[in-house]
């Protein structure tokens, strides 16, 4: 458990240490600290990269007796230098390019100025020079450590779950993130996915650096850290036992339908398939009860739904596809031949299961708000209670929607008056689970 109770009382101004942005033209640096009214910091699993948006004020003496926006000038593609520090003194320290410049007020003192920077791959992933252009072979995990190396060109720590399957393709130009993506959809973790069960990937970016996460292994993770939302004070750092803070604002946020969670077929696929080499014709009908044991669920169950909508063989939603076998096998000559009848991409075992892994991830959601703690990343796990409003014995937490989160997209709110987090978290499943004392 943290050492110190995360309090409203941390929610307090913190320290934006540096901001600094270097012109194109000479590399002239400028901090932008004067002039600071708010920044906002986001990491996503939804999203290739992390981002940032600083508004700020400038009254035209920044450089030369002239706006920082004439100056430089501000065209796009600045280097911007961050320092963050939270009231626990957890920093983020990182580099960031300007992708985006938008003045949205301006009169003959001063201006008010937004700029959107972006990771230095996001940029890079527009390039030329980025395209894929290459055959590539073997596990789906060595092929994405391919292309954030050699195409992308990051030097950033990569944290890249091994695949237990291999996909062998051209790149046929396209871009590093679009290929990753598709990729993604394609892989099964050796460690925490049961082939025939479970399948699907996220990359995402942190200021720890790029990691390639199955959703298996997002949800069988152990809480980093536990917060709870209570109607008390926590003056003092008064904190229930065994939890690491206080939620100060709390919202369940549960947007997907009874009927598009059955379009989207996040309980029940079915998958057609056709052989070209037998011209053999096959249904295969998967529900999530039968796959449930071969998937790491981050509470107690999937939802029950109406027995009137269900049947023995609930599908709803159909996926056609051809066998992918003999494109592009490995080897010389001969060894190709042999390997002509072999699939290259295993559709029965991960096409469907991947399409509801990816929409069970968003079967509960909660959106909260807690003091600032830049130790917190997407795809961490978190615990949360909140109050039941119907006690049970013994016990005052909601059974049903407390317990283990992944954090699918964060935002560090700082601003003169008051520095937050707030966190939209996603899990796959319902019913409270394990213990909020058990944090690493």
């Amino acid at each position: 458990m943290s050492q110190t109770p995360i309090t409203s009382s941390l929610s307090q101004p913190t320290a934006v240490k540096k901001l600094d942005i270097v012109s194109n033209k000479d590399a002239t640096s400028t901090s932008l600290l004067g002039g600071l009214s708010r920044l906002e910091y986001f990491e996503s699993i939804l999203q290739d990269t992390i981002r940032a948006e600083v508004f700020y004020a400038d009254t035209g003496n920044a450089v030369n007796g002239r706006s920082v926006l004439e100056a430089l000038p501000l065209v796009g593609t600045e280097e911007v230098k961050l320092k963050l520090s939270d009231n626990l003194n957890n920093n983020i320290d990182l580099t960031l390019y300007v992708n985006k410049v938008t003045p949205f007020y301006e009169d003959t003192t001063k201006s008010l100025v937004n700029l959107s920077l972006v990771s230095e791959e996001f940029i890079t992933n527009e390039m030329g020079r980025s395209r894929l252009n290459i055959r590539f072979d073997g596990k789906i995990s060595d092929t994405i450590e391919k292309i954030l190396t050699q195409f992308l060109k990051t030097t950033k720590k990569r944290d890249i779950e091994t695949t237990s399957n291999n996909y062998n393709f051209i790149g046929n130009n396209k871009k590093p993130f679009y290929t990753i993506n598709w990729l993604s959809k394609k892989s099964v973790s050796t460690t925490n996915s049961a082939m025939g069960m479970s399948a699907g990937y996220f990359l995402f970016e942190t200021t720890e650096g790029y990691k390639f996460k199955s959703i298996d292994t997002l949800f069988a993770q152990k809480q980093k850290k536990s917060f709870i939302f209570t109607n008390t004070s926590d003056r003092g750092g008064k904190i229930p036992a065994g939890y690491d803070g206080k939620i100060l604002s709390h919202r369940q946020d549960n947007r997907i339908q009874a009927q598009e969670k059955y379009q989207i077929g996040a309980f029940g696929t079915r998958l057609v398939t056709f052989d070209p080499f037998n011209c053999f014709y096959d249904v295969k009908v998967q529900t999530s009860e039968e796959a449930k044991s071969g998937v790491k669920l981050a509470g107690k169950e999937l939802p029950k739904f109406n027995d009137k909508f269900s049947t023995e063989e609930l599908f709803t939603r159909t996926t056609y596809m051809l066998i992918d076998k003999g494109t592009l096998p490995t080897g010389d000559t001969n060894q190709q031949i042999e390997k002509s009848q072999l699939q290259n991409f295993d559709v029965q075992n991960i096409l469907n299961q991947s399409i509801r892994r990816y929409n069970q991830v968003f079967s509960n959601m909660e959106t909260i708000t807690i003091a600032a703690d830049f130790s917190l990343h997407a795809g961490d796990a978190i615990y949360i209670d909140i109050p039941s409003v119907q006690q049970d014995k013994g016990s005052d937490v909601n059974r049903q929607t407390g317990g283990l989160y992944i954090i699918a997209e964060l935002c560090h709110y700082i601003s003169p008056r008051n520095t937050f987090t707030k966190l939209n978290l996603i899990r796959d499943s319902f019913g409270r689970k394990g213990n909020h004392t058990t944090t690493l």
